[in-house]
């Protein structure tokens, strides 16, 4: 039975007040690539849970009143907050009503910041949010961990609206900033010392993770946290969210992804694995189960590359943790791993960057382990490797680099690997080969 209504009604209020009264939080700041563009439309933020969408949410708080709007001008409600189980859309009008009430001037005042953590929980809020926006004098920022919350969830409501942007755990970059590091201005020019403690950082950024809360934890701790945000996740955002019903199934599925990042990956041999084990599921229902992994942004996906559709079905995913802090939850062999985590991370710093990224088999039999198509047309191909000091791995790896080329003359080529005493010992001029932490710092296109 839901709450009463005067009970939902004093929980916002509440909320409300608390907003508009005492310090907005603060945080490591965010970067993200492309501009924040408010005006006339509904600014989604979306990304894993834990990722920090919230803080980022009070940084354009902040930011808003150091432009000089009045505090008033930036109200914030969490509809997370236990309190509002049960409001739905057409409720949500009392919000306005109460806001009207406790800042009567506000049209005046200029314009209103409106910021909905996790809205996404109330049923029927994108009328709310069409509503809000149509009456003008508003801008609003929406929180979410659904991908979908653009599509299916908000069907026509707010279609040309709306649009999205999305936050990932740190960045290394980001992470150097909350651990009270500077972030090298020209990091192919650190040397000596400063080098060798970049690198240990990034190391430890790679076995660490990017997820805030983790950060300075020990290990213990840490993993006890990363298997909770899993454990949500899954609860949270495909069980409750989608009517999931086979939760075996879904946990042996994300155990096997988040425990064989960068591996390939087929929902038929998958299947035939859990019948052998004699859990039923059905193969559609895999399909589902696994959309709603990459929906909620626990699990990231890479298709091959092929100009057929056909063939971009039938040929295995590569899947990736949102995160390379994961890895370790669930990686059964005991090694360390490296490589796999220092490939998840340069594919979500692609992700960051908003390329469309695919992998790559030539005729030839080589793969290539990321293309991608930036914003503006820009093509790269990127072979990642921990340790490509050895000669014949270099050859290897360079080689898959160059039959790639001839097919996609206008990419760029890169070898990124874990560290500046890994570079392959006499690398090609045409292949730029730079420890992954120098290409992840080197970009500049973030605000």
């Amino acid at each position: 039975m839901p709450p009463p209504l005067r009970l939902i009604q004093d929980a916002l209020s509440e909320a409300l007040a608390a907003s508009l009264a005492g310090p907005l939080p603060e945080g490591t700041p965010r970067r993200l690539r492309g501009r924040i563009r408010m005006s006339g439309k509904v600014t989604a933020v979306l990304g894993v849970r834990r990722a920090g969408k919230t803080t980022f949410v009070h940084q354009l708080r902040r930011e808003r009143v150091a432009e000089g709007a009045a505090r008033a001008l930036v109200p914030y409600v969490n509809f997370e907050d236990e309190r509002l189980a049960g409001l739905d859309g057409p409720q949500l009008g009392f919000l306005l009503d109460e806001y009207g009430r406790r800042v009567p001037d506000a049209s005046r005042m200029g314009t209103v910041l409106w910021c909905f953590d996790e809205i996404q929980v109330v049923p029927g809020w994108e009328r709310f949010v069409r509503r809000l926006l149509d009456s003008g004098g508003a801008e609003i920022v929406v929180t979410g961990s659904s991908a979908a919350l653009l599509s299916r969830e908000v069907g026509t409501a707010l279609r040309g609206r709306a649009w999205s942007v999305v936050l990932y755990p740190f960045s290394f970059a980001e992470a150097l900033v909350h651990q009270g590091e500077a972030v090298p201005p020209e990091p192919a020019l650190v040397v000596g010392s400063a080098r060798s403690r970049l690198e240990h950082a990034f190391l430890t950024w790679l076995e660490v993770g990017g997820f805030p809360e983790a950060q300075r934890l020990d290990a213990a701790s840490r993993r006890q946290l990363l298997r909770d945000y899993v454990d949500v996740a899954m609860l949270r955002d495909v069980v409750e969210r989608h009517g999931v019903t086979n939760v075996v199934a879904l946990r042996w599925l994300v155990r096997h992804l988040l425990g064989n990042a960068a591996s390939a990956f087929s929902v038929e041999k998958f299947h035939r694995t859990l019948k052998s084990q004699g859990i039923a599921v059905g193969r559609d229902t895999l399909h589902h189960l696994l959309a709603y992994l990459e929906d909620c942004f626990l699990v990231r996906t890479v298709w091959m590359e092929t100009d057929s559709e056909r063939q971009r079905m039938v040929n295995p995913r590569k899947v990736y943790p949102v995160d390379q802090g994961l890895i370790p939850l669930f990686d059964r062999t005991g090694r360390a791993n490296v490589g796999h985590a220092l490939e998840t991370a340069v594919l979500i710093e692609l992700e960051r960057r908003r390329c469309e990224v695919t992998y790559l088999r030539t005729p030839e039999g080589w793969e290539v382990d990321f293309l991608a198509r930036a914003p503006d047309g820009s093509e790269d191909l990127i072979q990642v490797c921990a340790d490509a000091n050895d000669p014949e791995t270099a050859g290897r790896e360079l080689r898959a680099l160059e039959e790639a080329g001839r097919r996609w003359p206008r990419a760029r080529r890169w070898l990124l690997t874990l560290t500046h005493d890994r570079l392959p010992p006499d690398p090609p001029a045409d292949v730029a080969c730079v420890p992954a932490y120098q290409w992840m710092l080197t970009d500049t296109d973030a605000t």
